[in-house]
């Protein structure tokens, strides 16, 4: 995957995923301190022409350099879940297309401690070089599993013992009266035709964020950034819900209203 600009290759660096770097020559402070930490970790860039770095770049705003480096969406569904620090919170990303709203959402994922995302391989702008720039360098950090269907998705994490809640403008929930102590996915769909109906119907519950002034809905990754900040504020104020394997248990678990 090619990702471009000091911040996201300097993460890319740091997350140790950065094969080949390429660099049109800039040289200040901080194109040294970059070039300084990869030489540290046996890399050395590629001197190219601005042009070869703009075509690699697809056109995008690269500050001089350029980098492929390995894929983040190496992960499976049951990687993300086993894979977590605590109990598992996760995003499900619904045919999310905008590199932008992407790359905000997967840094407000790294703020948080996300322990994975799922995106859908052939509706999803999870893997472009503008989507990683967008995200200051969080893809990087961010486990990411792809899959082809995210309806089946719900079902196996489900079957892993996550709570699917799905962020709905017309659901009668508040979101900050989930309980997001327990195992829990949080699914957004695309903004405008929001959740696709199959995948609407698969979550545990729906969950809506209420509105106080004359806009009825917010950006979607703002809407992520704030169920979020919940999600970190319940899960310090309260104890997290797990069984004794750390395997989430669903049988004790009170189920979310619907």
């Amino acid at each position: 995957m090619i990702v471009y600009g000091i911040n996201p290759v300097l993460e890319a660096l740091r997350a140790g995923r950065v094969k080949t770097l390429w660099t049109s020559g800039r040289d200040d402070d901080r194109m040294r301190q970059l070039l300084a930490f990869a030489a540290t970790h046996g890399l050395a860039a590629q001197r190219v022409s601005g042009e070869v770095l703009t075509r690699k770049a697809s056109g995008g705003i690269h500050q001089g350099v350029v980098a492929d480096v390995d894929d983040a969406s190496d992960y499976s569904v049951a990687d993300l879940v086993h894979g977590a620090r605590d109990v598992p919170l996760l995003l499900v990303l619904d045919g999310i297309e905008d590199p932008h709203n992407v790359g905000a959402i997967l840094r407000s994922a790294d703020a948080t401690g996300v322990d994975g995302v799922v995106v859908q391989s052939r509706r999803s702008a999870a893997r472009s070089g503008a989507a990683a720039k967008a995200s200051s360098g969080a893809m990087a950090h961010v486990k990411m599993a792809e899959v082809v269907n995210i309806a089946r998705a719900l079902e196996e994490l489900k079957d892993l013992g996550v709570w699917t809640i799905g962020l709905a403008g017309e659901a009668r929930m508040p979101y900050d009266e989930i309980d997001f102590t327990v195992p829990t996915a949080i699914v957004l769909g695309a903004e405008g035709p929001g959740l696709r109906r199959l995948v609407r119907d698969r979550c545990d519950s729906l969950a809506a964020i209420p509105m106080q002034g004359q806009v009825g809905s917010i950006n979607v990754s703002v809407a992520a950034g704030v169920v979020l900040f919940e999600a970190v504020r319940q899960r310090r104020r309260r104890p997290l819900r797990t069984s004794a394997t750390g395997r989430a248990d669903r049988t004790s678990a009170d189920e979310p209203d619907s």
